[in-house]
């Protein structure tokens, strides 16, 4: 059969893929005024997003025509580069690690500027989905369940070092992967509990041990003051401080004006029309939702949320018919990544959540999140692809079946 026969490709998946993109371009030329006027030229910044994001759509074509073994066997190849890639991050000095905004979650190799958690993120869900799919008895959950555990703890550690938030989502998605393989309760719950317990203490320690007393952290755990200060300013009460505009809150301050501007119509101000993409920081990253619900109002908002929820239903129509528990594991653990991150962003963004730094999938600025979502959509693509070929396959296989039939006259 024509592995390229595009009669087979997923439309629907297509279809959300690239009404993502154009809002994505929307946004990208409505948030991205501060980078425009920095470089005095619209070309240089949004033409770079443009770039990674027509690189993006070659990179999901392709993907979805390669055999979904072939993508299982690359994931460990990638898993093994990106982790080690991870961890050099942690090592003091490394001439590859590029800081930003205090945090080392970067590295450049050849002018190319990329986090291999993005890398580690997409390869650990392949990688777990693939061995997870291996259990064919009830010692096989014990077995699976404790070696995708060390296997994810090996990969989140130093991911949680400069970036929590993204390591809670791996866990959350592993945590997910694990239910969907039938793994007991008593396992999964038993490490969401020491979890929640680790991270409990860590937060008691770093609040009364540094915060309170204005010492500052050393060594790996330098940035837990950061995230101890966001959990405060969210949830402690500062009465009418939180309506004063400081450096610390300048970002939910300006976002929270974003969106009630927004809120003043249920299409919002209408795109181009944005004021507070100007006086809010990185509007065109982590806060580019509220800029969107300052534009579209309610409806656009709620648009781009149905997207993504859309992507995880199309996931689970395709997994329920797929007889392959890799890849109906592998589809899953992607499609709720790309929707679980998409909604921490947009809760951030609205002020229900804490600032957690989690760009929105495919629609933030950044050229590594813009290619691995790409990645995610083709690998789906490919799933889906799979599953319609081997239906035919079956479907002719039985039609031939029933022609090989010898006719049988009774005289």
């Amino acid at each position: 059969m024509n592995k390229l026969n595009l009669k087979n490709i997923d439309r629907t998946f297509w279809v959300i893929f690239l009404a993502l993109i154009v809002v994505a371009v929307i946004a990208l030329f409505s948030a991205s005024s501060t980078l425009v006027y920095s470089n005095h030229s619209a070309l240089g910044p949004i033409g770079q997003q443009i770039f990674f994001i027509v690189l993006g759509l070659a990179a999901a074509y392709g993907i979805q025509f390669i055999p979904t073994y072939w993508v299982r066997f690359g994931g460990y190849i990638l898993l093994v580069v990106s982790t080690l890639l991870v961890y050099s991050t942690m090592i003091p000095g490394n001439p590859l690690v590029v800081t930003i905004n205090g945090a080392a979650r970067w590295v450049r190799i050849a002018e190319i500027t990329f986090q291999p958690s993005e890398l580690a993120k997409l390869s650990l869900i392949i990688v777990v989905a693939d061995q997870l799919a291996r259990i064919r008895s009830e010692e096989d959950k014990k077995k699976y369940f404790y070696r995708t555990l060390i296997l994810s703890g090996v990969v989140m550690l130093p991911i949680m070092l400069s970036n929590l938030s993204t390591a809670i989502l791996i866990g959350l998605i592993v945590f997910f992967l694990w239910i969907l393989a039938r793994i007991p309760w008593k396992y999964t719950l038993s490490v969401v509990g020491i979890a929640i317990l680790i991270l409990a203490l860590g937060y008691v320690v770093v609040e009364f041990g540094f915060v309170r007393s204005g010492k500052e952290m050393h060594g790996p755990f330098k940035r837990a003051t950061t995230w101890v200060a966001r959990i405060d300013r969210h949830f402690v009460d500062e009465g009418t401080s939180k309506y004063v505009q400081t450096d610390d809150n300048i970002q939910e301050f300006y976002s929270s004006v974003a969106i009630a501007r927004g809120g003043t119509s249920p299409f919002g101000v209408l795109p181009g029309n944005s004021k507070e993409r100007d006086y809010l920081p990185l509007a065109f990253a982590d806060y580019i939702f509220a800029i969107i619900v300052e534009e579209s109002g309610i409806i656009g908002a709620g648009f781009l949320i149905f997207l993504y929820l859309a992507v995880l239903f199309r996931a689970c129509n395709v997994s329920s018919r797929y007889s392959d528990m890799p890849a109906m594991l592998m589809t899953m653990g992607l499609a709720l990544m790309i929707t679980c991150q998409a909604l921490i962003s947009m809760l951030v963004a609205v002020g229900i959540g804490p600032v957690t730094g989690q760009p929105l999938p495919l629609v933030s600025r950044g050229g590594t999140s813009v290619l691995i979502t790409a990645i995610y959509f083709g690998i789906m693509m490919g799933v889906s692809r799979e599953q319609v070929e081997l239906r035919e396959r079956v479907k002719e296989t039985k039609d031939s079946s029933i022609d090989d039939v010898p006719v049988v006259t009774l005289e």
